[in-house]
């Protein structure tokens, strides 16, 4: 997989004024399922005015619609390279993947301001293209002032506005203390028992006071700093709020960690994990709920060991009786991404967990409920290829409308896994096991079973909804003459 380099040309240092028209607006171009590489636009590169026209910055690449910061892998050429269009120089690991990126001109790499190994935000310099020879020993001056303003690698934190001193004297043009923005509509108010108590009690607009506790809970501290009355030892160790000034932000009155266990190494998240863990506190705002269901696996286990031998998995299996479920019950495979409506998708594409060294990704099976038994397997094979290469296109792992989650090949009877944002729902699947159960009749029977649970996105999937979905890939699985047609 390759991209193409990022490029912007300088402008003059001379008294001239040079206006470049570099075109925005066609679209950027990401790739179709079988291209092999990315095409990015140019534009000016104004930031450092010494530097001369004919030598371009090189910068971080958008690899993927959710990337903010890239990794350098390597390198592939090194300074005083002579670069064709359309070769490749660097492999960047985004959140996902890693990709080859193509320079977009020919020239002379003249300097490499992110090394190996070393992060940078999306649109930063990472590289100088020269175009002679002439001008390498400039673009090596200015590689090594654009590396030491270069942001660092750490991930950007929360912006908070800051608190801003009380003066003792009040100036010509009070300006509003800064508070967090405040919706349109009727904004929901969490407080504790006592603190609303202490709200009647003294006569306070609970409803204006900005809570400092967890997801902005109000406290009783809140209350008493809003009544200008001094805390007790008793009340929570929020701390005071200073009426004349913003609120603390949680990250000030969050409790100091707990020291280090001797002897213990403290390693940095991956691209990939710092991705999985957005990703997981992202699902904290979405509200939730589980339904878990018995399925009988016999015709199952049966048909896979018919069809194992021409390579199907049963992954494969699951997917597409997962897939067909879907088209009969479409609400399971809509998504709500703005909390304000939600969308039915028009392509069923089941994403599907897989470990890989150092996280987690999900290649998806696109329109999974049109594929046959045998493509969708050989599909399948070959996205898993990929993902442990690292090398999947960004198409192929962010498209997924349900994802299917199977650790039964572990052993594992049952578990919940967690909403990935942007779906309605995911499916945990566990192992199939001989289990004693008792017909109709009272007569007692071994049979194998294994247990489904899905989490859904209760905005858009209601309880009937789930229940009605898992009858019907319960059905499916029990008679799975239909998955092979």
């Amino acid at each position: 997989m390759a991209s193409s380099l990022l490029s912007r040309p300088s402008p003059p240092c001379n008294t001239h004024t040079i206006s470049f028209s570099y075109s925005l607006a066609s679209p950027l171009q990401w790739p179709s399922r079988h291209s092999s590489f990315l095409k990015f636009h140019l534009r000016p590169y104004q930031r450092n005015p010494s530097v001369q026209a004919k030598i371009r910055e090189i910068f971080m690449p958008a690899l993927s619609s959710t990337m903010t910061e890239g990794k350098i892998v390597s390198w592939i050429k090194s300074e005083g390279d002579v670069l064709s269009k359309g070769e490749s120089v660097v492999v960047v690991e985004s959140d996902k993947a890693d990709m080859d990126v193509e320079t977009f001109y020919d020239g002379i790499l003249a300097a490499i301001v992110v090394g190996e190994g070393e992060t940078a935000p999306v649109g930063a310099p990472i590289g100088l293209l020269a175009e002679t020879e002439e001008e390498i020993a400039e673009a090596k001056a200015k590689g090594a002032s654009s590396s030491n303003t270069v942001p660092s690698s750490a991930p950007p934190a929360p912006s908070f506005p800051p608190p801003s001193p009380v003066s003792g004297t009040v100036s010509s043009s009070p300006k509003k203390v800064a508070l967090p923005p405040v919706s349109d509509g009727p904004r929901k108010i969490v407080a504790t028992p006592y603190a609303k108590k202490l709200a009647k009690q003294h006569k306070i607009d609970i409803g204006s006071i900005v809570g400092t506790g967890p997801f902005n809970r109000i406290t009783p501290a809140d209350i008493e700093a809003a009544a200008g009355i001094a805390p007790n030892s008793s009340t929570s160790n929020a701390g005071s709020v200073n009426v004349a000034s913003p609120a603390p932000s949680p990250k000030t009155a969050a409790p100091a960690p707990p020291p280090s266990i001797p002897g213990s190494t403290v390693v940095p998240f991956t691209t990939m994990q710092a991705a999985v863990s957005k990703n997981m506190f992202d699902s904290l705002s979405v509200p939730t709920f589980r339904v878990g269901y018995p399925v009988m696996t016999g015709a199952l286990d049966a048909l896979y060991e018919k069809v194992k031998p021409k390579g199907v998995t049963m992954t494969a299996l699951l997917a597409k009786a997962a897939a067909m479920a879907l088209a009969q019950h479409p609400v399971v495979n809509a998504s709500c991404k703005d909390g304000k409506n939600f969308t039915y998708n028009s392509s069923i594409n089941i994403a599907v967990a897989v470990a890989i060294n150092g996280g987690l990704i999900t290649p998806v099976l696109q329109d999974a409920d049109k594929l046959d038994l045998y493509l969708l397997s050989q599909r399948w094979k070959e996205l898993v290829d990929k993902a442990r290469a690292k090398q999947l296109q960004p198409n192929e792992y962010n498209s997924g409308t349900f994802t299917l989650s199977n650790l039964g090949m572990f052993g594992v009877d049952r578990f919940d896994a967690i909403l990935p944002p942007g779906q309605g729902a995911i499916m945990a699947v566990g192992a199939s096991k001989p289990t004693v159960v008792a017909d109709g009749d009272g007569f007692f029977s071994v049979k194998s079973k294994m247990l489904v649970n899905v989490t859904a996105d209760h905005r858009i999937v209601y309880g009937a909804d789930l229940a009605a979905f898992l009858q019907t890939f319960a059905k499916i699985v029990e008679n799975p003459e239909s998955l092979t047609l």
